[in-house]
């Protein structure tokens, strides 16, 4: 019995071919970007995760596209992007790029001055592997989130801090207010994070890629 791959009628040519091209973009898209970005290792890299209600909130709060970052290290020759996701972990490069939304991503890199410090950074930043993920956003060390990962590991690495702390009382919450009272008992206006956003606004680096 032979088993039909290519169609035979002119419909079914034209789906075959809608599949095969909407196949090419999902593996091409990611690779331009995996390709066209020249990595070095301590390279702060940002996207936007998948839409999800968390995400929303992180993006909306903020203003900004980014909600989840990391850091660029090498192992054994291949370039990875140590984050904050569940719990904290070492993810390749080319699945980190392909897991974003619209496989989009931005790279800040330490400025010249600042980049004696990458090895410590990266050092410190280790030692956070396997840490579980922090969905209160607290700047306690009993749980951690992508940006708070970064932060501290520059912090303990220079105790210099990396971007701006900010409350909550002043970013964009008030509209995603029943989200934020749905994990917490009221809202922590209070609370000093270091957001995606903020971190990619510190003095000690400059954008060298997006493909927003």
């Amino acid at each position: 019995m032979k088993i039909k791959i290519f169609p035979n009628t002119k419909w079914g040519k034209a789906r075959f071919s809608l599949l095969i091209g909407f196949l090419l973009y999902i593996f091409l898209s990611p690779l331009y970007g995996y390709i066209t970005y020249k990595p070095k290792e301590g390279d702060i890299i940002f996207q936007s995760l998948p839409f999800a209600e968390l995400t929303k909130v992180i993006e909306g709060v903020t203003n900004s596209p980014y909600s989840h970052t990391g850091l660029l290290v090498q192992k054994d020759g291949s370039w990875y992007v140590r984050e904050a996701i569940g719990s904290v972990k070492d993810t390749h490069l080319y699945l980190w790029i392909l897991r974003g939304r619209g496989d989009s991503f931005a790279v800040y890199r330490f400025k010249e001055a600042y980049q004696k410090h990458i090895k410590e950074t990266l050092l410190e930043s280790a030692k956070f592997l396997g840490e579980p993920y922090d969905f209160f956003y607290k700047l306690d060390d009993a749980k951690i989130y992508c940006s708070e990962l970064i932060f501290k590991s520059y912090k303990r690495a220079t105790s210099e801090n990396l971007g701006k702390l900010v409350k909550l009382e002043s970013l964009n919450w008030k509209p995603y207010k029943d989200f934020i009272l749905s994990i917490e008992n009221k809202i922590p206006l209070d609370r000093i994070m270091i957001t995606p956003k903020d971190l990619s606004e510190a003095q000690q680096i400059y954008q060298v890629y997006s493909n927003y």
